[in-house]
């Protein structure tokens, strides 16, 4: 039967259901390693095992051209995706477990349209299941047929070759190009034999994925389409957590309550409006847009890889779940399309689309990895060939077009003249020679002003790009790159570009306020971005226009100095910003959380599991300190130490959270109780010190985890945000009497009560007979009669008849 309209209609909102599922955490998309075929010459052995392999996004694209003929075929190939994916992983690893929820999810959601024709919830006869099954089933019974008589014969071969064991599930396609590396789902799958399976790769970078994730304070895994795979970190209930204890005693989850409380603000926050309309490229010939996406496609690497593959990954459809500024569908092969036939009517209307086009990019593509330096690479190319002096081919740099010579840790400190590092970078002040302060400058529609932090391109690194905070604009009077703009900012540093000891741990995102002041010209800026410390992040999200959802954001803490290789806490947060924001209630405004979220604590990158030793710095690891207890140390002289020991000081102030107990470090995953900013004042009254310690109870195994709904339901610590717990019911006994006046001052107090009552009585009584006697001598006052009442006493003398 041929399918209708609203079939087909039906059929792509269940596809549309499927890849809009995300995990409960991290905000993965659960679909995102079907859309793509595995690549056959990768994985040959997965069509070994597989017959009938099958992608959703190849099923999209049979349904939009009308190639099945019935929905039953349609819901056929659906089921196999997930049925294929069942059978070729274990069934504790990840990716079994997301095919396990999509199956379900296809079958209630198809069978709540009722166009959709009834199907079957088994495998299909064409799945492995199924084929295997059969494949098994014979061998059985031609082994009995051939099965030998006497003892000790060997037994014949079946005809059918064995089953292979299962393997990991391949990365697809578009995942094991240059374009985007992850570990594979299926590394789980031999996790009890402490094995897993190297994932074939012609990356060469040295970024690892596996910390760069926390990088972002939304995680982007959520607004992909591509294949992502959960990274196994280093928990305290994890079989393969570090024995030293280095890295088992981190946060590397925020609790359910405190993610929704970020994800319910976030979402009611005013959204980006996009690009302004100042900044952009000069006019040009409609040729040159042309040789522009020309060369951006054909750019390669020292070692000839092509690195617009970053570029032509992302799709052209923009999902609203990105944040951009603008929904409406963009690529690259999309401009390249109206390059050729010459549709753009200016250069800003090309630069416009280009710059949307990075922006999509950097929001696809993680932070930290390779892809996402490709396209911060692709981009700083893009900007130096729309700038006034652009760059002659073959474009080949030192720097990877960035203005600088080298980036964060890789410079000489400011006040270190003997120390390594490549000199005449940064300084220690803001210069103003040869140029003329303005308020704000404005390229590619980002307006930058004062105080504002910004992404810039990276030397060494572009897949981490400097963080920086405006401190002044400017325009340049010097000879030769007069009426040019620029910035000078203060850097601040990531915890791969510090030195610290290994047992040290870092907010979620947290970056460090260095010593080092650089002058960037525009064509560096990359992108705004923002930054908060540490009081402020716990309790809110900044206000428009400082951060918008969907740009990087980061939290800072403490200084750090790489002279002496320490960390300062910052008590004030006004000494590292711009003297002329100090003190201003408008700088950086919050919406507030309805309750203190405090940011995940993560390992040192250089330590944590995943990395593999790829990190590569520039910073390092230092010993391990004895002054830092679960990676903190509080202590008053802990700099004057790390000063007194030089440059190669293993003892670091560190500002992150610490629990009070080893207890607390236990618990603090499983009743997801928020950290708190210091060292816990007071006794320590927890529960397993009520029971006399860690020990008596058993040690950590004896710790059950409190489920975060009975959690939610118990009174917490004002300050704190803990759990209140109390060693015993409260008792039943009479509460004492207050205090009371004794019988002699309650008659003293009536006593006078008394006598100022009798004396204003008497008061009263006395002004009343003053009125009286006022009043009774007034009446007696002569008053002269009048001329009537004088005649009528003398007619009354004379006896006169008209007075009788």
């Amino acid at each position: 039967m041929p399918i209708t309209p609203a079939q087909k209609s039906a059929m792509e909102e269940v596809i549309s259901a499927i890849l809009a599922v995300q995990a409960p955490r991290g905000r993965r998309q659960l679909a995102g390693m079907f859309t793509e075929l595995v690549d056959r010459t990768s994985w040959p052995q997965y069509y070994e095992v597989i017959p009938e392999p099958r992608c959703l996004k190849n099923i999209q694209t049979g349904i939009a051209k009308g190639r099945y003929k019935e929905a039953t075929d349609v819901y056929t190939d659906l089921s196999l995706v997930f049925w294929n994916a069942l059978f070729y992983n274990e069934a504790d690893s990840q990716i079994a477990l997301d095919a396990k929820t999509l199956k379900d999810l296809l079958e209630s959601e198809w069978k709540k349209r009722t166009v959709l024709p009834i199907t079957r919830s088994s495998p299909p006869p064409s799945s492995a299941q199924k084929v295997h099954a059969v494949t098994k089933e014979v061998a059985k019974e031609k082994k009995k047929d051939t099965a030998p008589t006497t003892a000790g014969a060997a037994t014949p071969a079946p005809s059918t070759p064995a089953l292979p064991t299962p393997a990991p599930l391949p990365i697809p396609a578009a995942a094991s190009t240059p374009a985007r590396t992850v570990t594979p789902a299926g590394q789980n799958q031999n996790q009890n034999q402490n094995q897993a399976t190297a994932t074939p790769t012609a990356s060469t970078s040295t970024s690892s994925y596996a910390y760069t994730r926390p990088v972002p304070i939304r995680p982007k895994s959520a607004q992909r389409q591509t294949p992502d795979i959960d990274v196994d970190v280093v928990s305290p209930d994890s079989d393969e957590a570090e024995s030293d204890g280095a890295t088992a005693a981190f946060q590397a989850d925020r609790d359910p309550q405190s993610e929704e409380i970020v994800k319910q603000l976030e979402k009611g926050l005013p959204r980006w409006p996009g690009f302004g309309e100042d900044g952009w490229m000069a006019e040009a010939k409609p040729e040159r847009f042309s040789d522009i996406v020309h060369a951006l496609k054909t750019f390669k690497d020292i070692i000839g890889n092509r690195l617009a593959v970053c570029l032509e990954s992302v799709p052209e459809e923009s999902s609203p779940t990105l944040h951009l500024s603008s929904t409406s569908p963009i690529s690259l092969k999309q401009i390249e399309t109206r390059t050729r036939h010459k549709l753009y009517k200016s250069a800003k209307e090309f630069d416009h689309d280009m710059a949307r086009l990075f922006e999509k990019a950097r929001r696809w593509h993680d932070p930290g990895t390779e892809a996402y330096g490709r396209t911060l690479l692709l981009q700083r190319l893009y900007q130096a060939l729309t700038s006034p002096n652009p760059p002659a081919a073959p474009y080949i740099s030192t720097t990877n077009f960035a203005a600088l010579r080298a980036g964060p840790g890789n410079v000489k400190p400011v006040h270190g003249a003997d120390s390594e590092g490549i000199p005449n970078v940064t300084t220690h002040r803001v210069l103003s020679r040869d140029r003329t302060f303005v308020d704000e400058v404005n390229y590619k529609g980002w307006k930058i002003k004062l105080a504002d932090w910004v992404h810039l391109s990276n030397p060494d690194d572009p897949s981490r790009p400097i963080i920086g905070q405006v401190f002044r604009c400017w325009v340049s009077d010097e000879y030769g790159k007069s009426g040019r703009p620029g910035i000078t900012v203060s850097w601040y540093y990531r915890p791969e570009q510090t030195f610290h000891p290994s047992n040290r741990q870092f907010w979620e995102g947290e970056v460090f306020k260095t010593s080092h002041f650089a002058d960037h010209p525009v064509e560096d800026i990359i992108e705004k971005i923002a930054c908060q410390f540490t009081a402020r992040h716990i309790r809110g999200r900044p206000r428009p226009p400082f951060w918008y959802v969907g740009f990087p954001l980061y939290v800072c803490d403490s200084r750090y100095n790489d002279r002496d290789r320490v960390f300062v806490r910052i008590k004030n947060w006004n000494s590292c910003v711009p003297e002329e924001v100090r003190q201003s209630t408008e700088f950086m405004p919050i919406y507030p959380f309805e309750r203190t979220v405090y940011p995940v604590r993560h390992p040192s990158p250089f330590v944590a599991k995943g990395a593999g030793g790829k990190i590569k710095g520039p910073g390092g690891i230092l010993e391990p300190s004895p002054d830092l207890v679960d990676g903190v140390d509080e202590g008053a002289n802990s700099k004057k130490r790390s000063r007194s020991d030089g440059a190669g000081a293993a003892r670091v102030i560190n500002t992150n959270t610490a629990y009070a107990t080893p207890y607390q470090n236990i618990q603090a995953p499983y009743v997801q109780q928020q950290q708190q900013i210091g060292q816990r004042v007071g006794p320590d009254r927890s529960v397993v010190m009520a029971a006399g310690g860690l020990a008596s109870i058993g040690g950590p195994s004896q710790v059950e985890k409190l489920p975060p709904d009975t959690a939610k339901l118990v009174d917490r610590d004002p300050e704190t945000n803990e759990v209140l717990w109390f060693a015993a019911p409260p008792l039943n006994m009479a509460r004492a009497n207050g205090p009371r006046h004794s019988l002699a001052y309650l008659q003293f107090l009536a006593a006078k009560r008394k006598k100022d009552h009798t004396e204003h009585e008497t008061d009263d009584d006395d002004k009343m007979d003053h009125d009286e006697g006022q009043a009774a001598k007034r009446a007696r006052t002569y008053v002269a009669p009048t001329v009537t009442e004088t005649m009528q006493a003398l007619w009354r003398e004379m006896f006169i008849d008209g007075a009788r």
